[in-house]
């Protein structure tokens, strides 16, 4: 890895194989060819006039959704980079892409306070969504702490992966304040704050905050929730504190698990079993979940996105190894068991994803959730309850679960943790489904009736991207991301936690 000055900004050229199919481990060429066609998919939402990715497209790969996002944005960034260090499309054909996508963002509505973006935009016309386009309904401009945390992460490859456009990415970056979603005050009782799950501009309907998070004397109206649960909203978190916006200690805000308080947080998934400990100054209760003779620490709803989508970007095994680092392959683990043993389906990966029979839904493994019921692994919302001694009973286990809804880019999150499990579930449901298209697998396949969402996500999509681009370079996207100093404001923070997280016994 040589490194290069640019504008100031520290750029690292990392050096990729001749051909991704020569790095070490098996299954490589597979992986390309998952890689190829799934970046296929990815190209074709674009809008050839803006550069700017659709939020989806048909399986077909000829009709593309009329709205996009930050995060969609971001997860066409980073694909683009992935398709570069495999080889699928050339340097300068990625420069160029990533050039549109930049110049498309320097045009985009945005809060002017506090730069950041809004959910909703048209990707051929650059406007701001105020309309449905499906339904005719009104839209109220939102800036999400997630969509902008993962956009944020998109610019921070850039300006570290791309040397012409890391001025304009590192502009871009600098101008998007993340204090704008944190609440100070949000954890008197651990010494820290939290980030809210966003804001309007405007007086929404229902429950809202005025506030000044942003410090610029200007109100918006802030959600009445924060982000209180290790999920995939982390990713707001890990750019607040790599940008300097927010302290780092907030790192400990959010629960591992509500602790075991009597009944006060009886209504979680399950009790837990833990400790308090100190970090940098904030009480933290360090609490384990069980199930199946594991533990670990949970995230909202079981889903593998909360779990792991926020490691394709910052490399938490590595720099939290004694938390994420023994957590991510046991909660791996546990959704594998869950699929194949416990519901029986003979198919994992659960994760929010297409709904099959239409729409878009929450999948996950409940007992890997904190919230009672959770999300759910089949159409029927089979559920379970293991109770809270002392608060509430437990309900008998299922008998039976229903139409299981896998999705595929939960096997490619998986494939740092259980590269040979993760390529076998991807063979069977090739083999046996009519789950592969053009543009590489479809989102979702409800295993039982057979049924299957032939649609691309760009999120979904660049999920698989990004997670096959670090498998097969070693870590290019982490490397891009750690870049410019991040590692060294996010990685001391993250490594001194500890987790008594317990995998299976076999």
């Amino acid at each position: 890895m040589r490194k290069t000055v640019l504008s100031g900004l520290l750029v690292l050229a990392v050096a990729v194989p001749a051909t991704a199919a020569n790095a070490a481990g098996s299954g490589d060429a597979t992986l390309l060819r998952y890689a190829k066609d799934t970046w296929r998919s990815m190209a074709a939402m674009v809008e050839p006039a803006t550069g700017l990715p659709a939020d989806k497209v048909t399986g077909d790969l000829a009709t593309r959704a009329k709205v996009t996002s930050p995060t969609n944005a971001g997860t066409y960034l980073w694909s683009t980079l992935a398709a570069r260090d495999l080889r699928l499309i050339s340097s300068r054909d990625a420069a160029n892409r990533v050039a549109k996508v930049i110049g498309a963002l320097e045009r985009l509505e945005r809060n002017g306070p506090t730069g950041q973006f809004y959910n909703w935009y048209d990707p051929a016309t650059l406007q701001l969504v105020r309309t449905w386009p499906d339904t005719g309904e009104p839209v109220r401009p939102f800036a999400s702490s997630v969509d902008n945390g993962w956009l944020a992460t998109a610019l921070m490859m850039v300006r570290n992966a791309v040397p012409a456009q890391a001025a304009r990415a590192n502009r871009l970056l600098s101008s998007m304040n993340f204090a704008s979603y944190y609440d100070p005050a949000a954890r008197p009782d651990a010494g820290t704050g939290l980030l809210r799950g966003g804001f309007w501009p405007e007086p929404p309907d229902g429950c809202n905050v005025p506030s000044d998070y942003a410090g610029t004397g200007t109100t918006v109206y802030s959600t009445c929730h924060h982000y209180g649960a290790p999920a995939e909203t982390r990713i707001g978190q890990y750019v607040g504190i790599a940008l300097g916006q927010i302290p780092r200690e907030s790192y400990f805000g959010p629960y591992r698990t509500f602790p075991d308080n009597g009944c006060d947080f009886g209504w979680q998934e399950q009790k837990p079993v833990g400790a308090w400990k100190t970090y940098l100054g904030v009480n933290v209760w360090e609490g384990t979940y069980g199930y199946r003779g594991m533990r670990y620490v949970p995230n909202w709803g079981g889903s593998m996105f909360e779990a792991l989508m926020p490691d394709l970007v910052v490399p938490e095994a590595a720099w939290a190894p004694r938390s994420w680092g023994r957590n991510h392959p046991v909660f791996v683990k546990a959704q594998i068991e869950h699929g194949l043993n416990e519901a029986k389906y003979g198919y994992w990966g659960f994760s929010p994803s297409n709904n099959p029979h239409g729409g878009y839904r929450e999948y996950g493994v409940d007992p890997l959730g904190m919230d009672e019921p959770g999300y759910t692994s089949d159409g029927e919302r089979t559920s379970t309850d293991p109770g809270y001694e002392g608060c509430r009973p437990a309900k008998p286990a299922p008998a039976v679960y229903g139409d299981g809804v896998v999705t595929p880019h939960a096997s490619f999150l998986a494939l740092p943790y259980a590269r040979t499990a993760a390529l076998a579930n991807l063979a069977k449901l090739r083999a046996n489904f009519d789950a592969y298209g053009p543009g590489g697998f479809y989102d979702a396949i409800a295993v039982r009736s057979g049924v299957v969402s032939k649609w691309y996500l760009a999120l979904d999509q660049g999920m698989a991207m990004a997670a096959l681009g670090n498998v097969l370079t070693g870590g290019s996207l982490h490397r891009y991301f750690a870049g410019s100093g991040v590692e060294a404001k996010l990685r001391p923070v993250m490594k001194i936690e500890e987790w008594d997280v317990v995998p299976p016994t076999q």
